[in-house]
């Protein structure tokens, strides 16, 4: 009973976001002030809506009802309680019901947290939201169905697939899914603004926070699944360019394009019109990510099987919501002419290289992602464009990115002097110039390389941070008081970049990284990295819902063992799947890694690593996401832009 009361619910989500698309996009056409009233009251019925057919799927997968196809083919009796519930969204439909409930979620936090927005304005980023939620619910209801019966029903559930019985898989998702979905809210507020034909510095002021919530969270997103992928796949490493990491990082690197351009909008009301275009770009992405995830185009680890109708509906959705508002924006980008004139060494133009830079990465991951499937698809030839494509065309466009992160904080708004903001920074160039010194040495250039750049970008960050607040130059308290004077936003722009700085130099020296692959019996040692690696045992551990076969490893350094590791290979009987799971110690600034990858006559395959900087990669998205969090506590980005006031004579404040 419960299943068809939540496939009721989302039937009536469907029918309720249709009306809060018409209403909230018509309403301020009509200059009908119940229309406009009604766009949010719609929105909150809509996630309500939502909310309840979601809670019904969980509750069909916490009593194991396997009735309902889809916790039959993705759960069992024997799968522990957490990861029943977050395997709902561990599978293609389940995952598809929770993007519509973020996406509620969304006009929600704009229907209660916009009350300052313009009425029209309001009621119509609502109306965009929910003809978009519309063509999501229509495809879940059609071909995605999550709360489709079957009879007989089985005894048990086929089980969750053992590789997402982690609990990285049961946060990551939709911490992911958060920062794709978010962006829809600065794409309603584009295709918004372009229906009215305006665009000023307070819409730059009411998109920004949304772009950098959304942002906030996609960042996460992505150091989860990095961090859930090196230590749950045993391959050792962080990134692999694998297609659906691109498919994430894709609109990141926009959004992050979009960030920075909204800020320039909102301070001198430039880039207007390719703010509006990144806003389209950086949601259309996120849909083309989900897209290629769910037709089966791409072939990853990652990704969900998916019948071809399923990849059909969706790419009809992506063609009308793509094709649509790009059709918009060349039919009223002749009105959102910037008025903002600069010079060429200014903040703004930093800003521009950044998004120049960024928007080419972004154009060589696509290609480098889709050319191989599309040749594939016209001329039956199969490629492979692998780790050596991405990073020989996208490390030297990081580069200008990294040498601007420095200097564009420092530059003035309009017109700025070069040679003053250099002069400033010649202790992070110093920095920089010397841990590149240190490292050729080694004869190790790219980790030289991205050191320097990772010590510039960081120590860049703290010297704009002791310009602002006059370190060194003023009594101490001076400059404390001037600290704790400072906009939130700027000093979570300094976390941000101080972040991507300290990612940069763990990426940088994990190209340092020493492994081996060894196969060892109990008491034999081989040495990697200046460390000997002993295998003590092979042993039998019970699991709940798995037996497993646990290798007992001693890490020593001159004779004397500091650490033993147990790496393990289990084996779910539901599923009949063996899997291994890697054992990882880490101090911070080093990780020592063994996956014990095969059994082999009485001995132990294992796969040994020594990670230097690993800790630093997430250590710097967690970071950057933070550094955006503590900018949107700053009340400036929390109330958005205010209304002028009118003086009695009609003038405005």
């Amino acid at each position: 009973m419960i299943p068809e009361l939540g496939h009721f619910c989302l039937a009536m989500a469907v029918a309720i976001a249709c009306a809060q698309g018409v209403v909230g996009i018509a309403g301020p056409t009509l200059k009908d002030p119940r229309a406009l009233a009604a766009a949010p009251v719609l929105t909150l019925l809509h996630f309500t809506a939502i909310l309840l057919a979601f809670l019904a799927l969980v509750w069909a997968g916490v009593v194991s009802d396997f009735t309902v196809e889809n916790i039959a083919d993705f759960s069992s009796s024997s799968t522990p309680l957490l990861y029943r519930i977050t395997g709902i969204w561990g599978n293609h439909d389940g995952s598809i019901l929770l993007w519509c409930l973020i996406l509620s979620l969304c006009g929600t936090a704009v229907a209660l947290g916009g009350r300052q927005l313009p009425a029209s304005l309001r009621a119509r980023v609502l109306g965009v939201l929910g003809l978009v939620s519309c063509g999501f619910l229509l495809f879940t209801l059609s071909v995605s169905n999550p709360f489709t019966r079957i009879w007989p029903p089985p005894l048990d559930g086929a089980g969750m697939n053992p590789i997402l019985q982690d609990p990285g898989l049961a946060f990551h998702p939709p911490v992911l899914y958060t920062g794709y979905v978010g962006f829809s809210v600065a794409f309603a507020f584009a295709i918004a603004a372009l229906i009215e034909g305006r665009i000023d510095a307070a819409w730059g002021r009411w998109v920004r926070p949304w772009a950098l919530l959304s942002w906030c969270f996609l960042t996460a997103g992505i150091t989860l699944g990095s961090w859930w992928s090196y230590y749950t796949l045993g391959w050792g490493g962080y990134w692999f360019w694998d297609p659906v990491e691109n498919a994430a990082l894709l609109p990141w690197l926009t959004g992050t394009a979009l960030l920075h351009c909204s800020i320039v909008v909102e301070k001198r009301e430039s880039l207007k019109a390719w703010t509006v275009l990144l806003a389209i770009a950086t949601f259309s992405l996120s849909l083309s990510g989900t897209f290629l995830v769910r037709s089966g185009i791409l072939n990853s680890v990652h990704s969900f099987a998916a019948a071809p109708d399923q990849g059909l509906f969706i790419l009809v959705l992506l063609a009308i919501t793509i094709g649509g508002s790009l059709l918009l924006f060349a039919l009223r980008a002749p009105v959102l002419a910037g008025s903002g004139i600069y010079a060429p060494i200014s903040r703004e133009s930093a800003l521009i290289l950044n998004n120049i830079f960024l928007c080419a990465i972004a154009a060589v991951v696509f290609a480098g992602t889709l050319y191989p499937p599309f040749v594939d698809l016209l001329f039956g030839i199969q490629l492979s464009v692998g780790a050596p494509f991405f990073n020989q065309t996208v490390l030297p466009l990081a580069g200008p990115i990294i040498l601007a992160m420095g200097v564009g904080p420092m530059l003035r708004w309009k017109r700025a002097d070069l040679l003053p903001v250099l002069q400033r920074l010649w202790l992070a160039g110093a920095v920089a110039v010397l841990v590149f010194i240190i490292l050729t040495a080694t004869k190790h250039i790219i980790a030289a390389l991205g050191l320097a750049g990772g010590a510039w970008v960081v120590c860049s960050a703290l010297t704009d941070l002791a310009e602002r607040t006059r370190l060194f130059r003023a009594p101490l308290g001076t400059a404390l008081g001037r600290f704790f004077a400072l906009p939130r936003a700027a000093i979570g722009a300094t976390l941000g970049h101080i972040g991507f700085g300290v990612s940069v130099i763990g990426i940088a020296a994990m190209t340092l990284a020493v492994q081996k692959v060894v196969v060892l019996k109990p008491g034999q040692s081989t040495m990697l990295g200046g460390y000997a690696w002993t295998l003590r045992d092979i042993h039998d551990a019970p699991g709940p819902d798995y037996t497993q076969r646990v290798a007992d490893v001693t890490v020593s350094d001159d004779g004397k063992a500091f650490m033993t590791l147990h790496p393990s290979r289990r084996f779910f009987t539901a599923q009949h799947v063996i899997t291994s799971d890697a054992a990882i110690r880490t101090n911070g600034f080093q990780d020592i890694y063994v996956d014990f990858a095969d059994e082999q006559d009485g001995g132990a395959e294992l796969r040994l690593n020594r990670h230097p900087g690993a800790p630093e990669i997430w250590f710097g998205g967690l970071i950057m996401a933070l550094g955006g969090v503590f900018s949107l506590s700053d009340r400036r980005l929390r109330v958005g832009a205010p209304f002028r006031k009118r003086l009695p004579g009609g003038a405005e404040a």
